[in-house]
């Protein structure tokens, strides 16, 4: 059984909506849009950009011992570890790869 795409609708203001009008697929080009965005969400806020307070509560925990480091070859920001006594934890993870004789 095939099923019936659902329409959707959302409001924009006129300077997006005048945007949009220029693209040839629109319903294609916002399909694709928040398809990446949903990729790309934050696992923890799930894109809401809030943490609930039980949310904050994990997260100082986690960042007891993990921290914010920039990529020495990308730039991009990303978590290392900091937990010595969990295994496998952090171990090259500030130059984005394994240590030696590592897989």
């Amino acid at each position: 059984m095939t099923k019936k795409p659902v329409t959707l609708t959302f409001k924009v203001d006129p300077a997006l909506a005048e945007i949009l009008r220029q693209v040839p697929n629109r319903s294609e080009f916002v399909r694709a849009a928040v398809l990446s965005a949903l990729e790309s969400t934050c696992p923890l806020c799930k894109g809401t950009g809030i943490l609930s307070p039980r949310q904050r509560d994990h997260w100082a925990e986690f960042a007891r011992n993990h921290a914010m480091a920039e990529c020495g070859d990308c730039h991009e920001f990303h978590l290392v570890c900091h937990a010595g006594e969990a295994p496998g934890c952090g171990r090259g993870l500030e130059a984005g790869r394994p240590e030696e004789g590592e897989p």
